[in-house]
């Protein structure tokens, strides 16, 4: 015993107790998931399949290889919604508000990977903006369940009604993407209430706010409102998050949605805008939208939501340091500034890191499920990068995978949760520094 507790001592970081936090998570919501009470039917769910549902459940994507409404029992909703819940809010965050809970003293080392999951700033104070992280959580999703409890249970009666009204709105905000409305079309998500506004609204809304990260929040708060009293993060997330939103929007209604009219095309255009960012609910058919609409959705997928929140993807703030650095170097300048601040060049480097990882990994797992399943490559590129981006949108070629491409699917879904960056300093065993300089030497490029 003594000599795992050192073990654990010299190797186990902040980064690898997420990692770890997550895995046991997936594979424990596997086995719930995989049990006979779990699932309607007289066989069991295979554990293949109930792996898929938990990984898509806890890395809050929304992909599914079966209907969740049809497949699963009381106990298997409850126990997704729970993998939804605390893989939205991070594992290592949830633990250690239940130990706070408890009364137990809450050591460095979890404090330290409760500032790495939420991409805190310090360390100092991380209790504090966990234990709002956990009340804001709760406050926002039970509005969100009582603005969506007249519409459902209207539909399928109080009880149920508000079971679905908790579920929706718990899905939304953590970006999770899982519905109970696909009984007739296992992708028909949000279709039915295309042109309920209430409903379009609430739900952008707590994909908006789940996506911009809780540091935001806390930080819009603090300053009240006050853009000069804005961190530069808060503010470079504002303004990009704004972006993604208006100009999807502007080619979805003057494009896509054409051959609609009224409040309908406006809903169809503005939900499809925010829903790839990564919430993965749809309002409209994604096997019916155009090739073009693929491609800007993909790039919207692949872009996600802000740091520290329930989203996936890169990151907004990784698109939008790219796009500095860019506009600095064909000005000639040799510093990257927004608002007024300087951008260290450590970041930019995580920056071009990511978008590296992203494309290497989004387009290798394009042709890996083109070639295995035969399939054109831009629906293959959309399933690998809504699974990368955490997003659950799909063409409708889930469900007739191979178990090789849900394998491949699983790793993506991981990875965009976790985070490359993550994920690279936990199977890092040391960061090595250079002692010296090499002597340099021109390279073209360009």
């Amino acid at each position: 015993m003594l000599r795992v507790q050192i073990y654990l001592q010299d190797h186990l970081t902040s980064f690898r107790m997420i990692l770890l936090g997550f895995i046991l998570l997936i594979f424990t919501g596997a086995a719930l998931l995989s049990l006979p009470a779990a699932s309607f039917g007289p066989e069991r769910v295979a554990f293949s399949d109930a792996l898929f549902t938990s990984t898509s459940a806890a890395c809050v994507t929304g992909l599914v290889v079966f209907d969740t409404a049809a497949k699963w029992t009381l106990f298997g909703k409850t126990v997704i919604l729970l993998l939804i819940q605390t893989g939205g809010l991070g594992v290592v965050t949830a633990a250690a508000a239940m130990l706070s809970l408890t009364g137990v003293q809450i050591g460095l080392l979890p404090r330290i990977a409760v500032r790495d999951s939420v991409s805190a700033p310090q360390i100092g104070g991380v209790i504090r903006f966990m234990r709002f992280l956990i009340t804001g959580t709760f406050c926002i999703e039970a509005i969100g369940a009582l603005c969506l409890f007249p519409f459902f249970s209207g539909q399928f009666g109080p009880v149920k009604g508000l079971g679905y009204a908790v579920f929706h709105a718990v899905s939304a905000f953590c970006n999770a993407g899982f519905d109970l409305m696909g009984t007739q079309q296992p992708f028909s998500s949000m279709t039915s209430f295309a042109s309920n506004v209430p409903v379009n609204l609430v739900l952008i809304l707590l994909i908006i706010l789940g996506g911009a990260g809780f540091l935001t929040w806390e930080d819009l708060l603090s300053s009240r409102f006050r853009p000069g009293r804005l961190r530069l993060q808060t503010k470079i997330i504002l303004v990009s998050t704004s972006c993604l939103i208006l100009f999807p929007f502007l080619y979805f209604y003057l494009i896509e949605f054409k051959g609609y009219a009224g409040t309908e095309r406006v809903l169809l255009s503005l939900f499809q805008s925010v829903t790839p960012r990564t919430a993965g609910f749809n309002t409209f058919d994604y096997g019916q939208m155009s090739e073009d609409g693929w491609l800007l959705t993909i790039l919207l997928m692949m872009v996600g939501g802000a740091p520290g929140s329930t989203a996936g993807g890169m990151k907004v703030t990784t698109l939008a340091v790219l796009f500095l650095s860019a506009g600095a170097f064909l000005q000639h300048r040799d510093q990257v500034n927004c608002f007024h601040r300087r951008i260290d060049p450590d970041v930019i480097h995580n920056a071009m890191t990511l978008l590296t990882l992203y494309i290497a990994l989004l387009l290798g797992g394009t042709m890996i499920i083109s070639t295995i399943e035969n399939l054109p490559v831009l629906p293959s590129m959309f399933e690998c990068a809504s699974a990368l981006g955490t997003v659950g949108l799909t063409t409708g070629i889930t469900t007739g995978l191979s178990t090789a491409s849900r394998m491949l699917l699983i790793a993506f879904m991981f990875f965009g949760r976790v985070g490359g960056l993550t994920l690279g300093y936990a199977l890092a065993s040391n960061v090595y520094r250079d002692r010296g300089r090499m002597p340099s030497e021109k390279v073209t490029v360009g």
